[in-house]
């Protein structure tokens, strides 16, 4: 995948986020276990939520800075990827998180990579909070995981 303007690339990392949704939800219907089962419903309700805290950004994002355009940003076919994935009915709690920080560190690296290459201070700080915002929250899902752990 190829963006020409931050605007695509914001709205192609929040539909990652529903496809990422998609994914746990098909997971959820094909796991064994009950703790594996509530950590995917889990980690769906934060994928929807993301969506919906990035559409919500875009939409009240300043124009200048949707509008900003850039050269050679690629990405792999991150739906594909969500689409082929696949964990064994008898998945563990450790493999289902180890596959939602992959995918979601690889969302991150886009990000930063797209920060990096911005053409103004502002921009580049714009989505570097976002990649913080983005970490503290990937922290706190893990500390919640590890919680579930606990019950």
């Amino acid at each position: 995948m190829r963006f020409q303007q931050l605007s695509e690339l914001l709205d192609y990392v929040a539909n990652c986020h529903l496809d990422m949704e998609k994914l746990y939800k098909r997971l959820d219907n094909n796991a064994d276990s009950s703790r594996v089962k509530m950590m995917l419903d889990y980690f769906q309700q934060h994928q929807r939520h993301t969506y919906e805290t990035l559409e919500r950004y875009i939409e009240g994002a300043p124009l200048r800075i949707l509008n900003t355009w850039y050269k050679d940003i690629t990405f792999e076919d991150f739906s594909k990827r969500c689409a082929e994935t696949m964990l064994p009915a008898n998945m563990d709690e450790e493999a289902v998180l180890e596959l939602h920080l992959d995918l979601e560190n690889r969302l991150i690296a886009l990000v930063e990579k797209t920060a990096m290459s911005s053409p103004t201070e502002e921009i580049k700080n714009t989505l570097m909070d976002l990649v913080r915002v983005t970490k503290t929250q990937q922290h706190r899902l893990v500390l919640s995981t590890l919680r579930m752990d606990d019950i």
